[in-house]
């Protein structure tokens, strides 16, 4: 039976709600990087290589929006802007914590089966 989100949106599942939040090449990774501490823009910038500030910006708003990203301003001259997770947003931890546990399963299975020869030449090293 489909449900009805808060913008109209119809899900067949709660997987496809869920994927719909926290999917994506990024969010995943911004949500991961924000587990532990408070991070400014530049320092989440520069613990994701690869992420332009256009698309860290969108996917920042989109998790603000969602309610699972805090964003401070303080009324500092320059003005320093902290990103943290909120209350419900440290309740997708455990579906992170899943994904990366599943993650170095597969990567170190990758590693002994020889397929993939990047992981290979990095010396197999599985990332926890």
């Amino acid at each position: 039976m489909a449900s009805e989100a808060k913008n109209n949106k119809r899900y067949q599942c709660p997987v496809e709600a869920t994927l719909d939040v926290i999917g994506g090449k990024w969010k995943p990774v911004i949500l991961w990087q924000l587990k532990t501490e408070k991070l400014r823009f530049s320092g989440l910038q520069q613990s994701m290589q690869g992420i332009s500030p256009k698309m860290l910006t969108k996917q920042l708003r989109e998790l603000e929006e969602a309610g699972l990203v805090l964003r401070e301003v303080y009324p500092e001259i320059p003005p320093r802007v902290e990103y943290s997770l909120t209350e419900f947003g440290k309740t997708v931890l455990p579906v992170l914590d899943a994904l990366c546990e599943w993650g170095s399963k597969y990567l170190q299975r990758e590693c002994d089966s020889g397929k993939n020869e990047g992981l290979k030449a990095a010396g197999c090293h599985v990332l926890q």
